[in-house]
């Protein structure tokens, strides 16, 4: 007998605002509780009779064995031990997390005066949200003319037929992909997007796309601006962007690829003339329009009464938009058929039939956006990739080989340092997929989403039990913008209690650049602080800043472990002073894989953390999206957590909220992917959340020991040990043998590995994060990589290579290198392109560009895509050519 979860669903399928549905999570916490035996772990039934916990053993890497060989190479008995030379004894947890036992899964803008005011900008609606479109020209000209910038918030289909925020004169365009092939999901997760004149180029955030050229004078691309936040901005930073919803752009990006301009088109002008439709439907049944021009929601005012449509559309499962001053909208998009029309004809009350309708208006009715002055006469997507893919097999042909060329986790473990590129289990990740999760509005009635909310209730009773925190608030997006919210909140309390001064915001050197990003948006003063030769807080100049920020100290944003990857052994002193000053302690969660089960936040002296569901609780990164990175608060916070306007989250409206506002457009921001982290907690429970966190501290330190001969490892606590990732040191290369942590980290391709962190949080260092996931052999491999480098390092230093040209500078070695006619390197091909026994013909990953040129990257700035052949060397090579 075992214990069983599972989602399922009840209802009819939803469309956008249309219909309606309902899920359930069976078997609840008390059903769950009822089933099950003794939670304690050393019992005799338990050890005679021991549960089947078959999820922990396939998300942990290592087994029982290989576990013991490199706790044996540490000088460890037991992984009790590791955890008791690792962790400070202060904070550790003394019982087990009260989780439930491991469950089996089987599977108005006119009126604005302008002149002689300081407006930064203007951001305006374009369709607004009643639908109506409105003609901004002389308005943005007006803007301009008072130096002022106007934004237009714009929908992406809307953009097939309507004339652009840019020919307008606007200087910014933003808004959501979802529009482009996304699913609602309750809310998210979405790609966002923000377009600017070129002028504005410079001071975007980064992640821009352009054309460089590689060591053989090859066409290439790489970020030619990247995200200064992270790096050289910091506390000066225009935007604290970490997470990009690079998954769900590249779904969009797809859906665009597929339909091209034509397809787009054809989809725009069918849901507008759907509206035109329910538009003349409207008026006939007697009801006032509000709005003559828009393109696909129509908003009237009922000659009955809005309840009276209310009853009708309910009776259909049909959900539509209510208004405090009685009006109603109706929004369609392009899954909305003849049934469907019909039905709101009903609804409405319209006399006249949907084909009579139609056949009186016309093929393009004369009141269509496209026979007006906002009809779109430009042309889009003219590349060629949008317009050669149109049928299933030429777009998966196309996304194989495009996937060809990407390094995941199936191919090899991904060491990145502070990104946890663990496991994302298939089982995990199968509700994404379901359509009762993936197709709800964010605003449809709760009692159309009692399975989601009871998810969610669950999800934050295991979260809060895990971090020592009272309260979750799944709102924010990415980790970043959990900092965010979790600093406003912060602010908010200080403002609460009459201390409005208190705006400084006390971060280590060390800290990730998001954080200092992140305090400075939130409107705060940032003083750093030092760190010490361990990698830990400086205590001394930490007292100094305390004192002498004593009445404006807001609060103290700190990694822990540290980013240096160590447990700070004071970091329970350092709670308490900022406490004894007046401070409030956020702790950034981007490690807390080093921490589940060993230790709490909550417990040591943090009273806020956003938790990176992407690292820790298994969502997947998705090339950096998409992410979630809800906030949790102790209880005093509570009142402060983000609300929203329109469907608020429970106690975060009304009496004894002091919410500072929202930070996401949907209440519980990426709804849809929260499942994943849910059932990787369902599964692992209590033990196998804590095993796999000492796992994690295990393959770390068992690397740091296997490469200890070979590199420095920059921090460790006092017993030697480190957390769960480690930093080596290449800088004294660069010395005797003219090599960098660059160079060691291109050379990692051709062994068939993506590199570690570069250069962060040290420069001239790797950061390398192991994770639970990754079994002994493969830590290995990547051991006998790094070793094999610094091996070819030594063959540098001692004259055997060239200086100059020798397989780490010019690594890495795409094919078309290695199969060249000519070959004037003074080492041969296979120890440019098979450096190690393990890397073989059968096994290979090539890397598809040889080394960038970072340089003319940055002197050459591209963020338009040149025409195919324009990449090609001959006419037979162009697809090849263009998407290397």
């Amino acid at each position: 007998m075992y214990t069983r979860a599972t989602i399922c669903a009840k209802g009819a399928a939803f469309i956008r605002l249309n219909r309606c549905t309902s899920i359930a999570v069976v078997a609840t916490q008390s059903q769950l509780n009822q089933r099950s035996v003794s939670s304690a772990s050393n019992t005799s039934l338990e050890k005679l009779f021991p549960r089947f916990q078959s999820f922990s053993k396939r998300h942990i890497g290592p087994d029982a064995a290989e576990q013991s060989e490199m706790l044996q190479c540490l000088g460890l008995k037991d992984l009790e031990e590791l955890i008791r030379k690792t962790v400070p004894s202060s904070i550790l947890l003394d019982r087990d997390l009260k989780l439930e036992e491991p469950v089996v899964v089987e599977a108005d803008w006119k009126q604005v005066d302008l002149s002689g005011r300081d407006f930064c900008g203007a951001l305006v609606q374009y369709p607004d949200t009643d639908g109506h479109i409105s003609d901004f020209s002389q308005f943005v000209v007006k803007a301009h003319e008072n130096g002022t910038l106007v934004v237009g918030a714009t929908d992406l289909l809307a953009m097939t037929i309507l004339q652009p925020p840019g020919e307008i004169g606007m200087d910014i365009a933003v808004g959501t992909n979802q529009r482009f092939g996304v699913p609602l999901g309750y809310g998210g997760p979405h790609a966002g997007f923000l377009a600017c004149k070129e002028m504005f180029l410079r001071t975007m955030p980064g992640r821009i796309v352009g054309i460089t050229r590689d060591a053989q004078g090859r066409p290439a691309l790489r970020l030619t601006l990247q995200t200064r936040e992270q790096h050289i901005r910091r506390d000066k930073a225009t935007s604290n962007i970490c997470t990009a919803q690079a998954l769900l752009a590249n779904m969009s990006a797809m859906y665009a690829i597929y339909h091209g301009p034509d397809g787009l088109r054809q989809i725009g002008t069918r849901v507008h003339n759907g509206a035109l439709i329910l538009a003349e439907g409207i008026k006939r049944a007697g009801h006032t329009l509000k709005s003559k021009t828009f393109f696909d929601t129509v908003k009237f005012q009922p000659a009955t009464s809005q309840q009276d449509i209310r009853k009708k559309a309910e009776a259909k499962e049909i959900n539509i938009r209510y208004f405090d001053d009685g009006c109603v909208s109706i929004a369609l998009d392009e899954t909305v058929d003849h049934q469907d029309l019909d039905d709101l004809f009903e609804i409405i009350g319209c006399p006249v039939t949907l084909n009579d309708i139609a056949c009186e208006l016309g093929p393009t009715p004369s009141t269509s956006l496209l026979k007006t002055a906002f009809c779109r006469t430009s042309k889009y997507l003219t590349h060629p990739i949008f317009n050669t893919y149109h049928s299933e097999t030429q777009l998966v042909r196309y996304m194989k080989y495009l996937e060809n060329k990407d390094l995941s986790l199936v191919h090899s473990m991904i060491s990145l340092g502070s990104c946890t590129m663990k496991l994302n289990s298939t089982t995990e990740m199968v509700p994404c997929t379901k359509k009762e999760f993936s197709d709800l509005h964010p605003f449809v009635p709760t009692e159309q989403a009692l399975g989601y909310h009871e998810m969610l209730d669950e999800l934050k009773k295991m979260l809060c039990e895990i971090t020592g925190y009272d309260d979750i608030s799944f709102q924010p997006n990415s980790g970043a913008q959990g900092e965010y919210a979790g600093l406003r909140c912060i602010m908010a309390y200080h403002e609460a209690r009459g201390e409005k001064q208190r705006n400084v915001c006390i971060i280590p050197v060390s800290a990730h650049g998001t954080n200092p990003a992140s305090a400075q948006l939130a409107g705060m003063k940032i003083q750093a602080i030092n760190v010490d030769s361990r990698g830990a807080v400086d205590m001394s100049h930490m007292t100094k800043m305390v004192e002498k920020y004593k009445n404006e100290l807001a609060c103290l944003m700190i990694t822990y472990p540290s980013t240096h990857g160590v447990f700070d052994p004071d970091i329970r002193v350092l709670c308490e002073m900022v406490h004894h000053y007046g401070g409030q302690v956020f702790l950034d969660g981007a490690n807390m894989n080093a921490q589940v089960g060993i230790c709490r936040p909550g417990d040591y002296g943090s009273d806020c953390s956003h938790l990176n569901l992407h690292k820790t609780f298994c969502i997947p990164h998705g090339g950096g999206g998409p992410g979630a990175g809800p906030i949790g608060v102790k209880k005093h916070l509570t009142p402060f957590l983000p609300t929203h306007c329109v469907v608020p989250p429970p106690g975060t409206f009304g009496p004894g909220s002091a919410s500072f506002g929202m930070v996401s457009s949907a209440q519980y921001g990426s709804s849809s992917i929260l499942p994943i982290s849910w059932a990787y907690i369902k599964m692992m429970g209590s033990q196998g959340l804590r095993r796999a966190s000492q796992v994690a501290i295990l393959n770390a330190n068992y690397m740091s020991r296997r490469l200890s001969g070979y590199y420095n490892t920059l921090y460790t606590n006092d017993n030697g040990y480190c957390a769960h990732e480690f930093i080596i040191d290449c800088r004294p290369f660069k010395k005797t043998a003219n090599i960098d942590a660059t160079d060691i980290a291109k050379r990692l391709q051709d062994y068939g590995f993506h590199a570690p962190t570069l250069s962060w949080p040290v420069s001239g260092t790797l950061m390398i994060e192991p994770t639970e996931s990754e079994d002994k052999a493969e830590l290995d491999r990547l051991c006998d990589a790094l070793i094999a480098i610094r091996k070819e390092i030594q063959d540098v230093e001692e004259g055997k290579l060239d200086i100059e040209c020798n397989p780490l500078k010019m690594a890495p070695h795409p094919l078309s290198d290695i199969i060249s006619s000519t070959w004037k390197r003074p080492y041969s091909r296979e120890m440019g392109a098979f450096p190690a026994p393990f890397v073989t013909p059968v096994n290979k990953f090539w890397p598809t560009v040889a080394r960038i040129d970072d340089i003319f990257g940055d002197q050459n700035l591209v963020c338009t895509c040149p025409s195919v052949t324009s990449y090609s060397s001959d006419e037979n090579g162009v697809e090849e050519q263009a998407l290397g």
